[in-house]
């Protein structure tokens, strides 16, 4: 299970190199289409701008489903690539930094773009505040009532959320939890066997 930080909250910086601007925004992103629709909104409140570079991670650090960047018109590689080596260093997980850079007539070169825009990206993240996440598993388990104490006290020892019980023959419960095979632990030295356990995810 991985656990890792997001964005707590969008925040901006700004800084110039030769006359160009670089305003650099970073926000949380839970998918990658709030993350296009953010890049897109950050296009439409800087509609004048040269260029709206980006990079993102749509989901945990290691999802590589989840990533994305573009040099949006500056030479390839000099802008989306630096941009996203920063936020794959920096460990975070549902991401998207927006550099948009007002040309200011004096050419920076390829080594000068690579190095502005890793700086952008780099100053916008050391001005983030972050909030751990945790990611949640739906199990569901299925067990006599004998169990049932047993398994409350489980379930809420181990932070379960959205917890749902649904009684017949037997009791089926289901809930999501951070720790699946902890709690598959526990309900097997409760039930010895006889609490049935399963991952839904």
């Amino acid at each position: 299970m991985i656990i890792y930080h997001k964005p707590a909250k969008e925040v901006r910086t700004e800084f110039e190199v030769k006359r160009s601007r670089f305003i650099s925004i970073a926000a949380s992103v839970e998918d990658t289409s709030a993350c296009h629709a953010f890049i897109q909104s950050i296009r439409d409140e800087f509609p004048d701008a040269r260029h709206h570079c980006s990079a993102f991670i749509a989901g945990a650090p290691n999802n590589s489903q989840c990533y994305g960047m573009s040099d949006d018109g500056e030479p390839s590689g000099t802008a989306g690539k630096p941009m996203f080596n920063v936020l794959t260093h920096s460990g975070l997980g549902e991401v998207v930094v927006v550099v948009v850079r007002y040309f200011g007539g004096i050419k920076l070169g390829t080594g000068g773009l690579v190095k502005a825009y890793s700086q952008a990206t780099q100053q916008v993240l050391d001005a983030l505040e972050t909030v751990e996440v945790r990611p949640h598993y739906a199990v569901q388990i299925n067990a006599d009532y004998a169990f049932e104490s047993d398994i409350r006290h489980w379930l809420t020892q181990l932070l379960a959320s959205n917890i749902h019980f649904e009684y017949g023959q037997s009791i089926e419960i289901t809930a999501d939890v951070e720790a699946p095979d902890l709690l598959a632990e526990k309900l097997q030295q409760i039930g010895q066997g006889r609490v049935l356990f399963k991952t839904l995810d």
